[in-house]
């Protein structure tokens, strides 16, 4: 084993150490913040992907199961996969809540999804991508797992275009959390469609309101300094200096997470 093997393979098991605890911790904060269970988000991205009541749909890093439980109100049966057992857990209560009995939950590795060639005519991802270290090893098993004839639906945040900004929205975002790798430009995340033999992707947008004490409270950010977070956020407010509409709003500050919704047939 080579040095840069080994340091690799020791930063990737550092990075999947900070998911666990990450998401661990934010289980519960997590399945109750209303911007994720969304319902003009979530029916945006349901549309786009064209559901029929024959389908089988899984949702990769599914989180506490919102994507999946909207899925399972269109399509035959609705799967969802994650690394995190607290986040399962919070996917298993609410679709109970919702009364979802078409569902099933897997935990598993984006990188090595356990299913068969071709099992899905929907696989989705909604922001998960900028965590992962290689989104064209996980996008690549979304595609294996889709059926000819399938849709393949990627979400998540974009930074900004501008090189600046998308390294300040960035540096505040893995202080917040520190198992963020990167937000990639709207470029980028079009890219992994291309590469993959796709095409170019249709797209949707929307956007993510947030404000700067509920984000903090649903944070674990880097030593748990959410007074550094604050002040992070505020100092973004001069000049947008992270691209993401930053302005005060009374004594707090209020931002806007531009978010995509990337959708492509599996040819």
């Amino acid at each position: 084993m080579t040095a840069n093997s080994s340091g690799s393979r020791a930063a990737d098991c550092a990075h999947q150490a900070a998911i666990a605890d990450q998401f661990s911790r934010q289980a519960e904060l997590f399945a109750a913040a209303p911007a994720l269970h969304n319902e003009a988000a979530l029916d945006l991205l349901v549309a786009a992907a064209a559901p029929l009541p024959t389908d089988l749909s899984l949702d990769v890093a599914c989180g506490p199961g919102s994507v999946v439980v909207a899925f399972a109100r269109r399509v035959r049966r609705a799967v969802g996969l994650d690394a995190t057992q607290a986040m399962l857990d919070q996917a298993r209560k609410r679709a109970a809540r919702a009364a979802a009995g078409n569902v099933d939950w897997h935990l598993g590795d984006v990188y090595d999804l356990p299913f068969a060639q071709g099992a899905f005519d929907i696989v989705s991802c909604r922001f998960a991508f900028h965590h992962l270290r290689e989104p064209a090893k996980a996008f690549a098993e979304m595609v294996r797992v889709c059926a000819v004839g399938g849709r393949i639906v990627l979400c998540d945040a974009v930074a900004s275009d501008d090189a600046g900004k998308a390294a300040a929205f960035n540096r505040m975002e893995r202080y917040r959390d520190p198992s963020t790798v990167e937000f990639r430009p709207l470029s980028a995340l079009r890219a992994l469609f291309r590469e993959a033999g796709l095409g170019e992707p249709a797209a949707r947008f929307y956007q993510v309101p947030a404000e700067r004490e509920a984000l903090v409270a649903l944070s674990f950010p880097a030593g748990d300094d959410r007074a550094g977070l604050r002040a992070m956020l505020d100092e973004a407010v001069e000049g947008d200096r992270m691209g993401v509409n930053a302005r005060r709003h009374g004594d707090t500050m209020r931002f806007d997470y531009p978010a995509v919704v990337l959708v492509a047939v599996k040819g």
